[in-house]
């Protein structure tokens, strides 16, 4: 009945977890930098200010605070693009559906 409605949403899906992966966001806290991608995933940690190394509590205080900062903002541009892309995935005439979905208005 409703046939290819939503064309191939399979390969879009897939199209859509590629593009989360190339999301890249930074953190700096501390004197640390860390970079996380849009899968969720540590890509590189760097160390901007050697005094961090002095004392261990604040350097793992500083880079647990980094790290938490940079997966959140990877997680919400990793939303935002979805977001935005299952509104670009829905026929004409069903942008509300996004709304109701994303508002949990079912």
């Amino acid at each position: 009945m409703f046939g290819n409605l939503f064309g191939n949403i399979e390969q879009k899906q897939a199209e859509l977890v590629e593009k989360t992966a190339t999301i890249v966001v930074e953190a700096t806290v501390g004197g640390i930098k860390v970079v996380a991608n849009g899968k969720k995933e540590i890509v590189n940690i760097a160390i901007l200010d050697p005094s961090v190394l002095e004392d261990k509590e604040q350097l793992e205080d500083v880079l647990m605070a980094a790290v938490n900062r940079a997966l959140a903002e990877a997680g919400d541009k990793a939303a935002e693009e979805m977001q935005k892309s299952m509104e670009e995935m829905l026929p004409p005439g069903f942008g509300g559906l996004a709304d109701m979905l994303k508002g949990g208005g079912m």
